[in-house]
């Protein structure tokens, strides 16, 4: 991608309008027209930034972006508005001065995502840093809780902003975010009850019900169908493009990194929720007897669920909604409320809370987000306001009213401080400074907010006095007192060039704003400048349990009832719109106008009609007009000379002088006359735009003789270098030939010879092996031969020695027969008294025979863990069945430990000794069990980092882990390396591996641990001993069960087998120099991520908090 380096490079249609030639309203929108053509949605107007909504996703926005425009000059690059952020970051930053952002436009021009942008930017070219990003989440994640509770979808912007924000963000001197300060301007309340055709209400009843889950909508009485809600209009309930669900849980998230507490959260729900229900209460009308209509609520179930969400009881709302107190001094009145008046009543609670709700969320959102230090701060303040508004169908209210006075108020100071700018640095560089005539719109200002006959001093006058006020008083009013100022214009007024204008209706007015003219309807001017709310609403408001309720209404207090009205709407926002400009005053101002391309909401759309009026009320032409009244281009010395220096021999290529002189030699030598520019002390200043693009036009022809130059002399070093690489590769290509070609015929050769020796030593091998064959048959036929000559010789001595055989067992049978006869004629009468025995020994002899057989094919494996064994057949072979149980196992245990090394029966032996000393004591030692023995964790002998600490140790290291040296005094860890050896205990440095501390095994009389889940362990020194001078020791460690037993291990060795004691107790003494200290471990809420925590609760004590496990 190509990188601009100035604003005039590239340029499409003109980059700054100052430039414009010839400056009119058509070729200003035919130039907004060509760059968004070209997807260049800014355009300057001087420091000025106009900002075209593409209503698509452009590449202009990556992080290389702003890298590109960090720390770069305002003019530098392609307009941006990451441009006019970072000179305004870097002027705060670098020169100390207080900024303001301000950020105009009409619904759906993109004045959010303006804003969006300009903090993105800020927090991605300021520091970094845990706290610094902290506060920068913290300030980015404000705007999705905002948006969901003060933007709306509307017909002209799906994420339209109802109310005016201004954000000061606090920095400290290094440009680092501290904190920032919110402040919201008119929310829309009315909208919460009524949305035109084609809108919706906030987004956050639709977030809602779309995106909590079905528990949270049942502990708020809510269903998910959006049409059994009043307050919910159906025909644009779900927008294209926005996914509610998803927008809550970014919402919630937002609201916990903000700070919000849990049960705030729930709290600012039911408050949601409850303005839902309100909305479905609905009335009837019902006639007393004596005469008077009254209303009655028709369903309760609503009301009932409100007042459980609120906490208030439902007999109290109910009388509020029924009945309207008025108090004059001493007396009380209380009247019926009709049908009208009860919805009257019913909407106005609606609207009263939802405002208030969304104006303690600002407040809760500052507390959060505030600078924390007292310290002087850098300010940078960030406006996000509606625009000067006008439907072309004449049906401009009282928000439209008071929005452009708002807007009104923003051009005068917006006039004044561009002004002040130019004169300021017209003097700074000391040119002569000339009055410039502009339209001053303090008129209109005046015919507004005149504190006498101002229209919003009429307006409360009206409101505030006794009798019937209506808003035909109103307009009457107006028609006595502005009939012959020159910006209000009414049918009915004294004036009489208006009592035929039929485009001005009879209950209208017509007021000349700088930006055009606009009719306002006079219908609700009144009700809406009121904006009453009945005490009884107030109080009952009061009187609810609910935590955050009592705050939205103070007034409801019956302790604190003031009788006095409260301020109307016109009277708080103009002294809001006061405070307001007085704060931008203190600043310097940096603009951006946001223009909305078409009504479509499509890319690619350019209404011509639509911008012109866009420009026309942003008072656009009248900024270029006032910028281009002295000189319309400026610029320092240096770059000027650098992009210059080409129009003249004398400073080119290089110039050795100072930049201003090398200007005025420049500006000498070219034919531009003497009045078309002047020189300040660090710039030239140029007074047409027909000049500096004469001076980009000698430039870019310039710039073509010297691409041509460049391009000759590249052409001819390039052919040389050509031919000069062409012979040089000629000489190598014939010596790598010239090798090849040996090569080849030296491998033929070489080929040819293998052949032949191939050749004979295979017919030698032949040769040999046909002797060989034959050798081995000679010898084949004698061992044949001999076989079966013996084998004839054995087969005849076979034949003998069977015979003989045959003969022996003959005489042996006749011998045992004649025996058997005998034996049985003498005990043929003693048989039959033996024979029960005899059989029952025989048939024991085969069970036990059938039993062993069984047991050897129903084996179990010769694992030691394998408890499998067959089961018992029979009843009275239980005890043998159980002993050949005990012998196999303990047959396989032996045949299974004669496998050991005598390294893992050391380790062995070590888990067993761990099991005598911890089981059933220690709650560490379960999960120690599966974890190996490694004794040198830190490699002491191989790593070079220890190398000076294995040399101090003479005698083998047993063990080398790092541990934390508890300190005495703070309770705090040192982390220190241990080491084990057969003689001694030794502490060292982890950082210079210097020794701190050695301690001789037999100095040690016993070691001190808990009986929880902590690593925490003591080396009580016996008293007396020469290591006992600095006290016991109290070290923590993850390998606390390994070590206690190694040290175990070893201590009886070297104490001459007297075993070291091990006392397991939650509280035990440790001597500290001359005092002894109780180490105390108690059970504790998880802190510090579940760590075990010390402290030093005084004197004598120290107190380990160990987290409870699960």
């Amino acid at each position: 991608m190509e990188v601009k380096t100035s604003l005039l490079d590239n340029m499409i249609g003109v980059g700054d309008m100052v430039l414009l030639e010839p400056l009119s309203e058509d070729s200003f929108i035919e130039n907004l027209r060509k760059r968004f053509d070209h997807n260049e949605i800014y355009t300057y107007i001087g420091s000025v930034v106009i900002s075209m909504n593409p209503y698509r996703s452009l590449p202009i926005f990556t992080p290389e972006k702003v890298e590109e425009y960090r720390n770069r000059n305002f003019y530098e690059l392609s307009p941006h508005i990451y441009a006019l952020a970072d000179e305004a970051y870097r002027s705060l930053r670098d020169q100390d001065k207080d900024q303001c952002i301000l950020i105009t436009g009409e619904s759906g021009a993109g004045k959010t995502e303006a804003s969006k942008l300009v903090m993105s930017y800020v927090a991605a070219v300021c520091g970094k840093g845990q706290e610094v990003n902290k506060v920068k989440e913290q300030l980015l994640q404000s705007n999705p809780v905002l948006e969901a509770f003060g933007n709306a979808k509307t017909v002209r912007n799906d994420n339209s902003s109802r109310f005016g924000k201004y954000m000061d963000i606090e920095f400290d001197f290094k440009g680092d975010p501290l904190g920032g300060v919110i402040s919201n301007y008119l929310l829309e309340k009315s909208r919460v009850v009524k949305q035109p055709r084609g809108e919706r209400n906030f987004h956050v009843f639709y977030q809602l019900l779309s995106g909590a889950s079905d528990d949270t909508l049942k502990k708020l009485k809510l269903d998910r169908d959006f049409s059994k809600y009043n307050y919910l209009s159906l025909d644009s309930a779900v927008v294209n493009g926005l996914d509610d669900a998803a927008n809550f849980r970014t919402v919630r998230n937002a609201m916990q990194i903000v700070g919000f507490m849990e049960d705030e959260v729930q709290s600012v729900l039911e408050l949601v929720a409850a303005v839902l229900k309100l909305g479905d209460i609905e009335f009837k009308p019902e006639s007393r007897c004596n005469g008077t209509d009254e209303s009655r609520i028709k369903d309760k179930n609503d009301l009932k669920e409100m007042c459980e969400l609120l906490g208030i009881e439902q007999s109290v709302l109910e009388r509020a909604f029924s009945y309207r107190t008025v108090e004059a001094r001493l007396e009380k009145v209380s009247t019926t409320l009709n049908v009208a008046q009860a919805y009257y009543a019913r909407d106005a609670l609606a609207k009263n809370l939802y405002s208030r709700l969304f104006s303690w969320l600002v407040t809760r959102i500052n507390e959060s987000i505030k600078a924390q230090t007292k310290a002087r701060h850098k300010v940078m303040g960030v406006l996000d306001i509606y625009g000067f508004e006008i439907f072309e169908d004449g049906d401009n209210s009282f928000e439209q009213f008071i929005i452009n006075y708002c807007n009104e108020k923003l051009q005068q100071i917006f006039i004044e401080l561009t002004l002040r700018e130019e004169q300021e640095e017209y003097v700074r560089e000391g040119i002569e400074w000339t009055n410039i005539e502009y339209f001053n719109n303090a008129i209109i200002c005046d015919l507004i907010e005149n504190h006498q006959n101002g229209i919003l001093a009429m307006l409360d006058e009206e409101c505030l006095r006794p009798g019937t006020v209506t808003d035909e008083t109103f307009l009457d009013k107006l028609n006595t007192i502005c009939a012959e100022h020159q910006h209000f214009e009414s049918r009915l007024s004294k004036n009489s060039k208006f009592l035929t204008d039929h485009s001005l209706p009879h209950n209208c007015f017509r007021i000349q704003h700088y930006a055009g003219k606009v009719l306002y309807r006079a219908e609700g001017f009144v009700d809406k400048n009121n904006d009453l709310l009945y005490r009884d609403l107030s109080q009952a408001m009061y009187k609810a349990n609910h935590s955050l309720i009592k705050q939205l209404f103070p007034e409801g207090n019956p302790a604190k009832v003031n009788l006095k009205r409260p301020p109307t709407a016109g009277f708080q926002f103009r002294a809001s719109v006061g405070t307001l400009m007085k704060n931008l005053q203190t600043k310097n101002p940096n603009y951006i106008r946001c223009i909305k391309p078409n009504d479509k909401k499509a890319s690619h759309i350019f209404t011509d009609s639509l911008v012109c009026h866009q420009v026309r009320y942003l008072g656009l032409m009248e900024n270029v007009r006032v910028r281009r009244a002295g000189y319309a281009f400026r610029q320092a010395y240096e770059p000027c000379l650098e992009r210059y220096k080409m129009l003249c021999k004398r400073t080119w290529p290089h110039w050795r002088g100072p930049a201003r002189e090398g200007v005025e030699v420049l500006m000498a030598d070219l034919p531009v006359p003497a009045e078309e520019f002047s020189y300040g002390r660090s710039k030239i200043f140029i007074r047409n735009p027909r000049t500096l693009f004469f001076l980009e036009e000698r430039r870019r022809q310039c710039l073509q003789d010297l691409a041509t130059l460049i391009q000759k002399i590249y052409r001819g070093w390039k052919c040389r270098s050509h031919f000069l690489l062409l012979k040089k590769s000629q000489i190598v290509v014939a010596a790598w030939y010239r090798r090849y070609a040996q090569e080849k015929k030296y491998q033929k050769i070489k080929s040819a010879t293998t052949v032949v020796q191939s050749y004979t030593r295979g017919w030698q091998a032949r040769k040999l092996l046909r002797e060989l064959k034959y050798q081995k048959r000679c010898e084949e036929a004698v061992t044949t031969i001999s076989a079966f000559w013996h084998g004839t010789q054995a087969r005849r001595e076979l034949r003998q020695l069977k015979e003989e055989a045959r003969n022996r067992h003959a005489v042996s049978v006749i011998w045992a027969g004649w025996q058997g006869t005998k034996v049985r004629r003498e005990y043929r009468k003693f048989f039959r008294a033996n024979a029960g025995k005899k059989i029952y020994d025989f048939t024991i002899q085969r069970i036990m025979q059938k039993y062993f057989l069984g047991l050897k094919s129903t084996m179990p494996s010769v694992s030691p863990i394998d408890k499998s064994w067959p089961a018992n057949p029979y009843r009275f072979l239980d005890g043998v069945h159980t002993e050949l149980r005990r012998i196999f196992h303990l047959w396989r245990c032996k045949k299974y430990r004669s496998q050991f090394t005598e390294e893992k029966k050391a380790v062995y032996e070590e888990k067993l000794e761990a099991s005598e000393i911890f089981k059933d004591k220690k709650a560490l030692y379960p999960s120690s069990v599966s974890q190996p023995f490694k004794g040198d964790y830190l490699e002491i002998s191989k790593n070079p980092k220890y190398q000076k600490l294995h040399s101090a140790v003479d005698e083998k290291v047993l063990l080398a882990d790092v541990v934390n040296k508890i300190n005495r005094a703070n309770g705090k860890g040192t982390a220190r390396i241990f080491l084990l050896t057969k003689k001694s205990v030794v502490l060292a440095d982890q950082k210079t591996g210097q020794v701190k501390a050695s301690v001789p095994l037999p100095d040690l009389a016993s070691v001190s641990v808990s009986t929880q889940s902590d690593g925490f362990f003591a080396l009580r020194l016996k008293e007396g001993s020469a290591s006992a001078v600095k006290g016991d020791f109290l070290l923590s460690s993850d390998h606390l069960i390994e070590i206690i037993t190694k040290l175990h291990r070893t201590g009886a060795t070297a104490a001459d087998s007297e075993q070291l004691d091990i006392d397991i107790s939650d509280e035990f003494l440790l001597q500290f120099k001359h005092d002894k200290v109780c180490v105390k471990f108690i059970q504790g809420a998880p802190k510090n991520g579940n760590s075990v925590s010390c402290k030093r609760k005084n004197n004598r004590l120290l107190e380990v908090s160990v987290p409870t496990t699960a």
